[in-house]
């Protein structure tokens, strides 16, 4: 299903690093995700709402890209 807030997301299961690109074009890397976690994001009817319940203030990321205006 599509989502107002993520434009796609991939997962490096080694590193335990979950990339999202959102809508706005920014890019981040979120740190330590168990691979549960993912699967979660994978089959989330809301993948915004599970985003913003399960991953946004849970972990650490860093952000790879910005959005150019």
């Amino acid at each position: 299903m599509p989502s107002s807030v993520i434009r796609g997301f991939s997962y490096d299961e080694p590193k335990r690093r979950l990339r999202i690109t959102f809508v706005s074009g920014d890019v981040y890397d979120y740190l330590d995700v168990p691979p549960m976690i993912f699967d979660g994001l994978r089959v989330a009817q809301s993948k915004g709402g599970f985003f913003a319940s399960h991953i946004r203030e849970r972990f650490t990321f860093e952000r790879v890209s910005i959005a150019l205006p």
